[in-house]
């Protein structure tokens, strides 16, 4: 939920006989809240995996939900419609960048970074994954195929299976 001005970083509280404090999205900072949020929004408009099937069981599944020794959650969103294409999110709750962090995912292919909190874009340090990773065939995951990923720090990455 996101509520007058937290789509920008607004310091103060909103308060309904103020306006809210626009001048701030002069501050980079600002901004780059402000372009993620707008980012957020249009990868969620555009893709009815993170939406269509929020009102049963079906469209969400967990890939970790137990790494705690590294803070790191994932898991899978998806659409009946489009089953061979489906989205990632993942969770890197710490300051630490975890490099060649594998995920057991449904298909193999090329799975586009579509979002990364990290982006210079948004003021991060811009650790990703060069636009996506292909998937390959490993022994940790039997029957699933194996996204070797780079998690950026405090991060939130979504990638979509590009078929």
């Amino acid at each position: 939920l996101i509520f007058q001005g937290m789509d920008f970083g607004q310091w103060a509280e909103w308060h309904e006989s103020s306006s809210l404090d626009w001048h701030l999205t002069e501050h980079d900072p600002h901004r780059q809240l402000q372009r993620w949020v707008a980012d957020l929004n249009a990868v969620y408009k555009t893709s009815p995996q993170l939406w269509s099937q929020d009102y049963g069981w079906d469209g969400f599944s967990w890939i970790n939900a137990n790494d705690a020794e590294q803070s790191v959650l994932s898991y899978l969103r998806t659409d009946p419609a489009q089953p061979e294409c489906p989205m990632v999110v993942v969770l890197n709750l710490t300051p630490v960048v975890r490099h060649d962090y594998r995920l057991p995912v449904p298909m193999a292919g090329f799975y586009e970074e579509v979002l990364n909190s990290d982006a210079a874009i948004y003021g991060g340090s811009n650790v990703g994954n060069s636009g996506g990773a292909h998937t390959w065939s490993d022994h940790w995951h039997p029957g699933h195929q194996t996204l070797s990923l780079t998690l950026p720090p405090l991060s939130v990455m979504v990638l979509r299976r590009v078929g």
